[in-house]
């Protein structure tokens, strides 16, 4: 008795599904990495955006409490004018979780060093200007 299962019978061999396995790794491992700076780059820039938003807050606080140039205003003063519910409302911190710390009146609000350095694959120096 002789089996015949390869007449009629369809379906990939082992070298074909091995090939489009090996072409779908090809092309995650070209993709990841843009992905990644993607990832980094938009984090960057909302460190750009939050600065903006507490140096607004802070112009706020000092108007409503008449509060002279120079004037510290600490976390939890300037946090009060954010939007509620916000992370950076909740915390004070940046998204990689470093604090943005006490601010002054009319000074721009500064980018913690921290978050400046393990953002620096994907920013340069102008990119944080004038946060710098």
């Amino acid at each position: 008795m002789k089996t015949r299962f390869s007449i009629g019978r369809r379906g990939f061999t082992l070298v074909e599904i091995m090939i489009v396995v090996a072409i779908i790794a090809l092309l995650a491992s070209i993709a990841v990495p843009g992905f990644l700076r993607a990832r980094k780059r938009s984090q960057a820039s909302r460190i750009i955006n939050d600065l903006r938003l507490i140096d607004g807050a802070v112009d706020m606080y000092a108007i409503e409490n008449n509060k002279a140039s120079g004037n510290t205003v600490p976390v939890a003063d300037w946090t009060k004018y954010l939007k509620r519910g916000t992370n950076l409302w909740t915390t004070g911190r940046d998204i990689l979780g470093n604090i943005y710390g006490d601010q002054k009146v009319d000074s721009i609000p500064r980018v913690n060093a921290t978050s400046k350095t393990a953002l620096s694959d994907v920013t340069d120096y102008t990119f944080w200007s004038p946060y710098n």
